[in-house]
């Protein structure tokens, strides 16, 4: 099969093409925590990266490496290390790469569990900035002769922001930064990071590449742009052993992967790699609810403001129109004063009151008392997060279903 096929086209026969055995379609499930070797000498090469093997499951297992190959495809990179969840990716990225003292420059709108890790980073002296990524001069303003590292996401959660991510990737290709660009809520084929100059991209596999809310994961995928030989932090013996394209990816695998032990487990990885098939199919029938129920809700008089980059009113839906294929399924919105929203959400039948996202069912959340709930009134306050806000995933239900199931929600407030 030739190279050029469609998005969807190269991620349904991405297995087969690895000629696993028995003319099997998909990988096999390896579940073997360690590997054996007839000769020492070829596990002693393993070891020494002068061979590619398995030698213990925790830093590499086939099953995992074939997830990996079908991400890296997708984010048309140059390698992927796959993870137990999203956020063991994020934290095995800074740990392997950064340094106490480094500087990190962050989008202020970071996903609570994001933004709390890197407090832990800066407890450990790994300091961050948080600052408004929609526009560059702020990033601009953030930088210090100890930056490393700028890290920002495609589509904030849940406020919906956009960040000005072309003009990132030029002030970070300028000034020598690896640019991480979280892409799980947009995921690969809403959107390739590589397009903006990124340097390593995050996804949370758990959400709409598994898509089916059934397994846990996460992966980071070195896209090729940035050079490894420039940056201080690299081991020496990685400099030794390692091509440099591949120095960085080394890293994180060895210090992010073997060393944190957030592994992927072959049944997650499996389930993940079969659910990643119908990502376009998913997205596509996604988007469009997303767009439908969020032209009705913001039309509705007891909603007070909808956030979603695929609305007008959407203070960047310019450029979620220059980056995205299509807007996806996150949104959020306010009711009015007087409309309880925990009172709200007991209403819905259809939608089910849940924090996980990108699942094939469309799911609700009251923001601040739950996933925001940790930081604190004033914190929300600064982000925006009024207790009248409500997170929504976007499924694949038929739309008039979901558009009556909100209408009956509403009306038990006339």
């Amino acid at each position: 099969m030739t190279t050029n096929k469609g998005f969807t086209t190269t991620i349904l026969h991405s297995d087969r093409l690895q000629k696993p055995e028995f003319g099997a379609i998909h990988q096999p499930l390896h579940t073997a925590v360690t590997w054996s070797f007839d000769d020492v000498n070829d596990l002693v090469n393993v070891f020494q990266n002068k061979a590619k093997g398995y030698a213990y499951s925790r830093q590499g297992n086939p099953t995992v490496t074939a997830l990996e190959q079908k991400v890296t495809k997708m984010e048309q990179g140059l390698a992927t290390v796959a993870f137990s969840t999203g956020m063991a990716a994020i934290t095995a990225t800074i740990i392997a790469l950064l340094k106490e003292g480094d500087h990190i420059i962050a989008s202020s709108f970071l996903f609570g569990n994001t933004r709390s890790v890197f407090q832990t980073f800066s407890d450990i002296g790994i300091k961050a900035s948080f600052v408004d990524v929609t526009d560059i001069k702020n990033v601009e303003g953030a930088l210090t002769k100890e930056t490393k590292l700028v890290f920002l996401e495609t589509i904030a959660n849940p406020g919906t922001q956009v960040a000005d991510m072309e003009a990132i990737g030029e002030f970070c290709s300028k000034n020598n930064l690896i640019y991480v660009v979280d892409n799980t809520m947009t995921s690969p084929y809403i959107f390739n990071p590589v397009k903006v100059k990124a340097s390593l991209i995050i996804n949370s596999l758990t959400k709409y590449i598994g898509g089916h809310g059934n397994a846990l994961g996460g992966s980071v995928t070195d896209t090729g742009l940035y050079d490894w030989t420039g940056f201080a932090n690299i081991a020496p013996i990685l400099r030794e052993q390692i091509a440099p394209a591949m120095q960085g990816m080394s890293q994180i695998r060895k210090r992010g992967l073997r060393d944190g032990g957030g592994t992927l487990s072959p049944e997650a990885a499996h389930s993940i790699s079969v659910g990643a098939e119908t990502l376009a199919l998913r997205l596509a029938r996604t988007s469009s609810n997303a767009l439908a129920l969020a032209q009705f809700l913001e039309q509705h008089p007891l909603v007070e403001k909808v956030n979603y980059p695929g609305l007008q009113s959407h203070p960047q839906h310019s450029l979620a129109s220059k980056f995205f294929r299509d807007f996806g399924g996150l949104m959020s919105f306010e009711l009015k004063d007087g409309v309880d929203c925990l009172e709200f959400l007991n209403h819905l039948k259809v939608v089910i009151k849940s924090s996980n996202l990108g699942d094939t069912r469309t799911l609700a959340i009251p923001v601040g008392q739950t996933i925001f709930f940790e930081l604190g009134a004033e914190r929300r306050a600064e982000m925006g997060i009024k207790d009248s806000l409500i997170r929504l995933s976007v499924g694949i239900e038929d739309v008039e279903d979901l558009i009556s199931d909100f209408s009956g929600a509403f009306d038990a407030f006339k």
